[in-house]
């Protein structure tokens, strides 16, 4: 099957490449009608032809550079492209590989995949889910609550769908969850990894669009929360309308009590209270940080801290002031939570950049897999294995990325895509509204790297140019993006949770009670609900800029005044001033003397 697709793929390519060359010398008028379409419309063709392409199926990487290089062999013929061009393809290539930035997606994927294999999202899971049980919707708030810690500390789609699919989702069957919903849930909070750092799609396009995935991770911080929590008033909903779709948890099914029978919540609500409390006076009086994404992660990150302190003091010295729940809450999340504020902490305050940040994430990973008695060579073999395959398989995508825009840069094709975009009715608004729409369409088709790779180097310079500022318009772009894993029929969540999801009737461990599959209608009906709801946060992100570009409060501020004032004081030796030369002003007009 593989063979013959490369055997048509090459073949198409050989027939178009004769094709082209013989119509080009032919010498008559037809030819010369041929020659002089291509060069007016050599690059809406060069696009078209790699739609078509990646529509036929073809591996990305190989079409986007075969269309690059088939396209520069015609621009040479027609005189449009300079062969010089291809001169700088080894170094454009070379580039690549010599990215630092680059190297934190191997790092933020060995540290997910590690933190993944070791149980944390199993633990993770098991304990929220008890804490939120007993609520209506509480399995399902649950699933989003860890969906978003697991997008913190995994930033893999696929990792987090898959695991809350094998571990929720069969819980959620057997308390009587609507299949639908359940499918929903578990799929939408996967794809939180898209949007809340560390994410793999923010480096990819804070790379593209040529800005600092500090800023981001920073200005993408907000919207991932709000996202969340808009999933999260979505079941809130539910349960109203719905009661019967998200029942809460029996008692027989809740184990974290006391020796006494009760599970006293109150008292880890009052630790989360203290301990905001000690860690907001700490930034206010001991800190000069006081908004923003920084803000919130040192401050969150003494929480945890604090929290973990009173724990540890209750534990060892047997006060009993806190309850089973509640220390099983905090030692469960304390290790995942320290591990996303020291590596998003350190990018945000600016002590590491994104790929230390992930280096450290990758160690601390270990380190934690080490001390849970979970870390074998086998978990490390297929962590790294799968992380090789993740980092090849981006790489020889934008290594064909660089080939395609390379000719397509050459035959002005950049400039036919900003006079496109730019001279669209509404200005800024307008180009926004139509580049989101292309790009859910396209998501249809096309995965986040394909996107990133091929569409958003053709929208960065055009929306500079309507003046849109560009970590604004990478978040936007990264939310639209999240699109890509959801919609049906081809969104990879969905396709993840299908391969976990059971296919077939079975007999369930605990009740004993035969349970019906879950269809793939279910799944697909189960994800309308919350591509709306993606759709509902592009819109907001543009109504709304301020959950964005707040990164801009954390940067340095450069008094104009003070710069001015410094260099006024400044006294060059011999021209003015003390020891300066007698007689000369500087700030006098010049003068001319021709004697």
């Amino acid at each position: 099957m593989t063979a013959s697709r490369f055997a048509r793929a090459a073949g198409l390519l050989l027939a178009l490449t004769l094709t082209a060359f013989f119509s080009l010398h032919m010498g008559d008028a037809h030819a010369a009608g041929i020659g002089d379409f291509l060069r007016v419309n050599m690059a809406p063709v060069m696009f078209a032809a790699l739609v078509l392409f990646l529509l036929l199926g073809y591996p990305v990487a190989f079409a986007l550079a075969a269309n690059g290089l088939l396209f520069a062999l015609v621009g040479i013929e027609l005189g449009m492209f300079q062969e010089n061009f291809l001169q700088a393809l080894p170094e454009r290539i070379y580039g690549t590989m010599n990215n630092d930035v680059l190297l934190a997606i191997p790092f933020f994927t060995f540290m997910g995949l590690v933190l993944e294999r070791s149980g944390m999202a199993e633990d993770l899971l098991d304990t929220i889910g008890q804490l939120f049980g007993p609520i209506r919707g509480g399995l399902a708030y649950a699933v989003i609550f860890v969906g978003a810690l697991l997008a913190a500390t995994t930033g893999v789609v696929a990792a987090s769908v898959i695991s809350m699919g094998l571990i929720s989702l069969p819980i959620m069957l057997r308390y009587g969850y609507d299949r639908r919903l359940a499918s929903g849930v578990i799929a939408a909070s996967g794809t939180l990894a898209q949007i809340i750092p560390p994410s793999l799609v923010l480096i990819v396009l804070a790379d593209q669009l040529g800005r600092s995935v500090g800023d981001m991770y920073e200005g993408a911080f907000i919207p991932g929360l709000v996202l969340a929590g808009l999933y999260a008033g979505y079941v809130f909903l539910v349960t109203i309308v719905y009661p019967k779709r998200a029942p809460g948890l029996p008692p027989e099914a809740q184990t974290l009590r006391d020796t006494d029978g009760k599970t006293r919540r109150l008292s880890l609500l009052v630790v989360t209270i203290l301990s905001f409390c000690i860690a907001y006076a700490y930034m206010k009086l001991y800190t000069k940080v006081g908004a923003g994404a920084d803000f919130v992660v040192l401050t969150m990150s003494i929480m945890v801290g604090v929290s973990l302190v009173i724990a540890l003091i209750n534990k060892v010295l047997g006060l009993k002031l806190l309850s089973r729940m509640t220390e099983q809450v905090i030692f469960v999340m304390v290790p995942p939570l320290a591990l996303i504020f020291l590596v998003l902490g350190t990018i945000f305050i600016g002590v590491a950049t994104p790929t230390e940040g992930g280096a450290m994430g990758a160690a601390g990973a270990i380190l934690l897999a080490f001390s849970k008695r979970r870390l074998s060579f086998e978990l490390l073999k297929q962590a790294t294995e799968s992380t090789a395959k993740l980092s090849a398989f981006v790489l020889f995508i934008l290594v064909g990325a660089r080939v395609f825009s390379l000719t397509f840069y050459g035959v002005n094709g950049h400039i036919w895509v900003e006079h496109l975009l730019v001279g669209l009715p509404g200005g800024a608004t307008g180009f926004l509204i139509v580049v989101n729409v292309m790009v859910f369409l396209l998501a249809f088709f096309l995965d986040f790297f394909e996107l990133a790779f091929i569409v958003v180097p053709l929208l960065g310079p055009a929306a500079e140019k309507l003046g849109i500022d560009l970590i604004w318009f990478g978040v936007i772009l990264g939310v639209n993006m999240q699109t890509s894993f959801m919609h049906p029929p081809f969104g990879f969540a969905l396709f993840f949770l299908r391969s976990v999801a059971p296919k077939h009737r079975y007999k369930d461990k605990v009740t004993g009670l035969q349970m019906e599959p879950v269809t793939t209608g279910q799944i697909y009906w189960g994800a309308v609900p919350f591509v709306v709801i993606q759709c509902i946060m592009v819109a907001l992100v543009i109504i709304f800029p301020k959950m964005v570009m707040h990164y801009k409060a954390s940067a340095i501020q450069l008094d104009q005044k003070s710069i001015d004032k410094q260099f006024d004081s400044i006294q060059i030796p011999g021209l003015g001033g003390s020891g300066g030369m007698p007689g000369l002003d500087l700030n006098a007009p010049p003068t001319l003397n021709f004697k």
